[in-house]
Formats: structure tokens, sequence, C-alpha cells
């Protein structure tokens, strides 16, 4: 069976996919390669632990396959799944100190796994990266272990994007949800959803509210939603105050610090903290071309601390961490400058709702879909949470989160020296501007006479996916990857 059909199989299982699923704190620049590998060697210590062999290792070993092997360092998948062997999380690590942790393995050729017993450990043998894919899926890894008994202990897994990893043994991707109740309305088509609200009289953020409790408390909701936004914007302006260039070997000059300075003029650094920042942005005098600016940068500022393996937060990926933010910084900075905590947890509800309809009904893994899979998901998920917060309909929502794919479709993954730089960070700029465009269109139009549904398209985003060449799903094998080289940059 083919990873495509594999995976087809898998999603049609799919029951309930929380909005804190979509939307992961985690640290850059991949979900896919770098959360996800991370979150796999964290599950396979775990593992270890309960079948009672972690204190017999003597070495270990990690394979990577396909895509993780072709653009992984680029992604720093090597790097990701070596923190997580050694007992560090992508939510909490201090990140500064990621260079020096790896350096002391390089230099001393052991790991501290989960910050435990110590095994030999060379870097560059004992990370393997084996060209050919897996069947079940593009992205995948294997680590194995040697115990004292010179017997092996080895398991599979498969990053499937967004930060979601399974075995493939197991055919729900949901595994480590907490299913301790159905979900009130569980939803596997955008039509669900439209006769929830309406049969319910209640709008889209209530439907998905009225499903997060059945996981957790309002409090532990508006914790971690809260959490979420202040990742966010953390990342913006820690992206709009940060010069150089990035890592990585291509020489990609830092630009949201630029554009912050130039777009803020006098009032620049008039502040002392993010909320601050926001605040300031408010009050300064905005036109057309402004808003185009400010958008990207916000955007642009987010993937670059993303490409720099700083905290983002998935939306639904890391390669399409900055879409969201941004336009969610439009909504606040521009739209509506009375908007607090409430509009901002509308916008993460709708948002991650619509997000989890593309992964149950298509992929949001570029490795599967190419950037349609991210982008073009990002700016669906970002269009139609604009749009609710404007006050559209629950039709006129989904219609701008279809308007926003529909122009995504076939969009290609071509990561230059497998980075996500280049053109990575300049196309979740360009999501986020379809996002608010796709979000007027719809709020101007009568939803009633769509000639195309949010389910259609996301069928049509799968079958684009399917028919897609792997050279252009995270290869960098084929379209920029190959006409844009090392000695360009």
């Amino acid at each position: 069976m083919s990873y495509s059909s594999s995976i087809a199989l898998s999603m049609e299982k799919v029951a309930f996919i929380s909005i804190f699923d979509m939307l992961k704190i985690g640290v850059g620049p991949s979900s896919s390669h770098t959360l996800g590998p991370w979150r796999a060697a964290q599950r396979w210590i775990a593992a270890l632990k309960q079948d009672h062999v972690f204190d017999k290792i003597k070495k270990i070993q990690i394979h990577l396959y396909g895509s993780l092997s072709l653009t992984g360092k680029g992604h720093a998948t090597d790097i990701a799944a070596v923190l997580g062997l050694c007992g560090h999380d992508p939510v909490t690590i201090n990140t500064l100190t990621i260079g020096e942790k790896i350096d002391f393995i390089k230099a001393n050729s052991e790991l501290h796994l989960d910050k435990g017993i110590i095994v030999p450990f060379h870097f560059e043998e004992d990370i393997v990266f084996h060209k050919h894919f897996l069947d079940f899926h593009p992205n995948g890894m294997m680590f194995k272990a040697v115990l004292t008994d010179n017997s092996t202990y080895e398991s599979y897994f498969y990053s499937i994007g967004g930060g979601f990893v399974v075995k493939e043994e197991q055919e729900n991707e949901n595994q480590n949800l907490p299913q301790i109740k159905p979900f009130p309305f569980p939803i596997h088509y955008a039509t669900e959803l439209q006769n929830y609200c309406e049969k319910e009289q209640k709008d889209i953020a209530e439907i998905v509210l009225a499903n997060e409790r059945t996981l957790r408390s309002d409090d532990q909701i508006d914790a971690a939603l809260a959490s979420i936004w202040n990742v966010m914007l953390e990342s913006m302006y820690l992206g709009c105050h940060t010069d150089g260039k990035l890592p990585g070997g291509l020489n990609v000059s830092r630009r949201a610090a630029n554009m912050n300075k130039k777009l803020l003029a006098e009032n620049f650094e008039q502040y002392q903290n993010k909320e601050q920042w926001l605040n300031t942005i408010r009050g300064t005098e905005v036109r057309f071309r402004q808003i185009l600016q400010w958008v990207s940068c916000f955007a642009i500022s987010v993937n670059e601390v993303n490409a720099s393996l700083g905290r983002v937060v998935t939306a639904p990926t890391n390669g399409s961490s900055g879409t969201l933010p941004a336009v969610l910084m439009y909504y606040l900075c521009i739209e509506n400058h009375q908007a607090g905590f409430e509009e901002i947890k509308k916008f993460l509800l709708v948002s991650g709702e619509i997000g989890s309809l593309f992964k149950k009904g298509a992929t949001i893994s570029a490795a599967m879909g190419g950037c349609q899979a991210e982008i073009g998901v990002s700016s669906a998920m970002a269009a139609g949470a604009l749009c609710f917060l404007m006050g559209g309909s629950t039709a006129q929502v989904l219609m701008a989160s279809e308007i926003a794919m529909e122009h995504h479709l076939g969009l290609t993954c071509d990561p230059v020296a497998g980075l996500v730089q280049v053109p990575c960070i300049e196309r979740n700029a360009m999501g986020a501007i379809k996002a608010i465009n796709a979000a007027e269109i719809a709020i101007e139009s009568d939803a009633s006479k769509a000639k195309i549904s949010l389910d259609k398209v996301i069928s049509t985003m799968w079958e684009t996916a399917k028919d897609m060449s792997s050279r252009y799903k995270e290869t960098s094998k084929g379209g920029l990857a190959l006409q844009v080289m090392h000695t360009d940059c």
C-alpha cells in the first residue's frame, strides 16, 4: 500500500481533533521535520522506560528516511531528535541554549538520555540519513538502541505534519488525545459545522468551545489560548527587533526589524515590551500601502524567528506559523483597536477548527501535499477567523476559507537548500494578504450563491496533493530548490 492510500485510510478514522492539536507551541524551523521528530524521540524514551529497558542501553542510533533525510539538516531534524532523546521539551527549552547543548554533545561524543544515563553518541555517525522513502509516509524515522545483552530495541515513527506523530501499526492519528468522552458536536466536514450552527443557533466559536469543554475546563482553555497568543506576539516582537542573518548558509538577511523601524519612524522604541509595542502600532497612521507593509512585517518576523530555531506556534505548521498571527495582529492593530482577549480567543477557536477540517479531509503535511498543505491551509484558517471577527455569517466564514485555499491550490514545497527560508518566509506574508482579501470578498458576498464549497476545495486539495510529483513535496529536488544554488546566495 502506498503512503498516500495508507494515510487516506487513517484519516477516515479521525474522530476528534482539538484546536490545541492544530495550534501547538514548539521550536522551529519545521513542525513535521523538527517538532515531530522531537516528540517522537520523547515518546520513544517513554516506551523504553515502560518496557524496563532504559537502564540497559549501551548505544543509540537515529535513522531518517525520505523527506526527513533529504531536507533534514536544513530543517534541524537531527538536532530536534537528539534534544528529544536528551529530555528537553520544545515548549519550555531556552532556545538560546540549543547551540551550546548540541556543541557539547558533538565535543564529548555522548548523550545524556532523558537527562539521566550517559551513552556514547557520535553525531556524524549515529544519525543515519537514508534517501529512500518508507511506504507509510514520506517523513519516516527509526530509533534503535543496542542493549547490554546485545539485543536491539527499535521503533519506527512517522511525522505527518503539524507536529503530529504516529506509528504505522496504529491507525488512529490522534492516539495521544485524551478520549474522555465524544465531542457533543463531532465534525468531519464543513457542512456538518454549518448544520450544527444553524440547528443549535450558535456561532462557530460557540460550537468549537462546546467541544473543547469535553477535554478541558473553561479556565484551562483560556489559559492555553492565552499562552498561544503570548508566544505568537512574542515571536512577532522578537522578529521585529532582531537584526543580522539567518543561520544555515544561505546568508538570508533578516528584514522584519528594518521594516518595523521604518514603519514606526519617530515612534520606534517608544515602548518597553511587546504589549506596549502593539499599542504603539495602533496609534500610528495607516494607509493601504502601510497595511500591506505591516501585515508582511508581522508574518516575516515570525518566520525569521522560526528559521532561527526560535519558539513559534504551529498554525497549522511551523513553516506556515507567520500567517495566522499576522492576520490576527492586522485585526487588532487596524480593524479594531478595542479588541482584546475575547476577540483573540474567538479567532483562535475558529481558525483551529478550520485547520482541523483540512487535517481530517486532506493533509497539513508539505511532504504529503506540497506548500498548499501549509501556507494554503494557514491562509484558509486566517481568512475564516478574520471573517468571523468582522461579523461574517457561518456561511461567509466557510466561504472565506474556501476562497483562500482555492487560490493556493497546487502550491509546491521547494525549499532552497532544505531550509525553511526561501521561499517559505515570504510565502507566509503572501498567505496573510490573501487571507485578508478572501475575508473581505466573502463579507461582501451572498454565500448561498457560492459555486465552490469548502468541503469541495478540501477534497480538491487532497486530489491535487496525490497528483503532485514527489519532487515538489519538501524534498528540495525540484522547483526553486534546483534553480537557486548556494553559490547564488
